[in-house]
């Protein structure tokens, strides 16, 4: 049987390698173009490329949690590429940030107005979800995601155990999965 675009999730669900070409020729431009407008500002084609490969290789792990049409498929793979670029995004900042000794990160002044606006509705988006979540969570969340610590510093500063910490976050993720696909987010684990 061949891949087409009416079985395509199913197949990717399966693991079939026929499948993921098909969503790597299918998906592409929107992969690509979602990546580019986080990412062009750093002029960085090497990382770039490597956050395109991240978030397909993200889309075959995590197919089978995947649940939808194929318009959600769509939103699903947009919301994957978005949080890869992110996140990318974030770590290269530090890194230049490390390099240059600048703990100001005055490099984040420098973004684009497109990018500013990008990240201004994703955070609206994240907030809205983590609205979601018990206080505790929210405090997990924000730590670890939007302020980058570290598991151990975030079970320390709550008075937590590690597994405390990453019990919740698994938990909280499963939650947020679902509150997203409700509200047209997509079905993207954050």
């Amino acid at each position: 049987m061949k891949t087409n675009d009416t079985n395509f999730i199913r197949r990717l669900q399966r693991h079939k390698p026929d499948a993921l070409d098909y969503i790597v020729d299918s998906y592409l431009p929107l992969v690509k173009g979602t990546i580019i407008k986080v990412l062009g500002p750093l002029r960085n084609d090497g990382l770039i490329d490597e956050c395109i490969n991240d978030s397909f290789l993200s889309v075959w792990q995590h197919a089978d949690s995947f649940r939808g049409n194929s318009e959600d498929f769509r939103k699903w793979i947009y919301a994957i590429a978005r949080f890869k670029a992110i996140d990318a995004y974030r770590k290269q900042v530090r890194r230049q940030a490390q390099v240059a000794g600048d703990t100001n990160l005055d490099i984040l002044q420098t973004a684009s107005a497109e990018q500013e606006l990008l990240l201004a509705e994703e955070q609206a988006d994240i907030i809205q979800l983590l609205h979601q979540l018990s206080e505790t969570d929210r405090d997990i969340f924000t730590m670890k995601y939007l302020l980058g610590m570290r598991t151990d510093d975030i079970a320390a500063k709550l008075g937590l155990t590690r597994t405390a910490v990453d019990n919740r976050v698994f938990r909280g993720k499963k939650k947020l999965q679902e509150k997203a696909h409700h509200m047209g987010l997509g079905g993207y684990t954050v």
